[in-house]
């Protein structure tokens, strides 16, 4: 939807985006033949002609997206991108990034899951996130990125986020992910339904002593989050776009 999407252009905010929308303004195309009603030596005619000019030359650059939407509204960067999205999660020693580390970063790409181990293969996240365009989290904007780029000193990170934390509140949902999966139609296995944070800081202790059973059940918890997350975003993905289509007062004729 995202040559659908007006609020990243100067002087359109959501009112004005649903009201081109009812006239049938629905591309940006269409809305550059709409500014020819527009006085031709209107400083606000160049600025919204050269931003929907910026606007083509980027499209593929999710990024660029990410700086100029509202924060509310980077969901709508989801199914454009979902070729190179990656929904990620990481364990940690504690809770804040003083004094503690990460222990396993979690990507799934909507297939496979990857897990990267603090002392194994840690190495190798950088270069594996180059990979995808955007990344989708859950409260990453306050947790997992800071945690991130505080544990990898050299790591820039270029894409762009959508932090599902701030979506489902969005939705009138509260509390965290795992107090959430049951009203999206997820239930965890019982082998990990009942562990929180906490416990994932005392397996990975177990494992640093030598379980690697206590290993193989932090692996699994973490693969239940990215996993829950991709199925979250999807669903809140449908409902958002219903929502716009019934602001609009129409079916619209595009790819939410």
């Amino acid at each position: 939807m995202l040559e659908n999407t007006f609020l990243h252009l100067p002087l359109i905010g959501p009112k004005t985006e649903i009201n081109l929308w009812r006239q049938g303004i629905l591309t940006w195309d269409e809305l550059e033949l709409h500014l020819h009603h527009w006085p031709s030596n209107s400083q606000n005619r160049r600025l919204m002609k050269s931003r929907l000019q910026e606007s083509r030359e980027n499209r593929d650059q999710a990024a660029y997206f990410h700086e100029i939407l509202p924060p509310s509204e980077r969901w709508r960067l989801y199914r454009d991108f979902q070729h190179s999205c990656v929904f990620l999660d990481i364990e940690t020693t504690g809770i804040t990034i003083y004094g503690h580390e990460i222990t396993v970063i979690g990507l799934y790409d909507g297939q496979h899951t990857h897990h990267y181990i603090n002392g194994q293969n840690m190495d190798e996240f950088e270069d594996a996130l180059e990979s995808y365009d955007l990344l989708v989290t859950f409260n990453g904007s306050r947790f997992d990125l800071p945690f991130i780029t505080s544990f990898f000193r050299n790591l820039q990170l270029r894409q762009a986020h959508i932090d599902l934390l701030h979506v489902v509140r969005r939705l009138g949902y509260r509390g965290g992910l795992k107090s959430i999966e049951p009203l999206f139609g997820i239930a965890r296995s019982p082998e990990i339904q009942e562990m929180s944070g906490y416990e994932a800081v005392v397996l990975w202790h177990q494992y640093r002593q030598g379980s690697t059973d206590a290993l193989q059940k932090l692996l699994l918890y973490n693969e239940a989050d990215v996993v829950n997350l991709k199925t979250i975003m999807d669903t809140v993905w449908e409902r958002l776009q219903r929502e716009l289509e019934f602001e609009a007062g129409r079916l619209l004729p595009f790819n939410l």
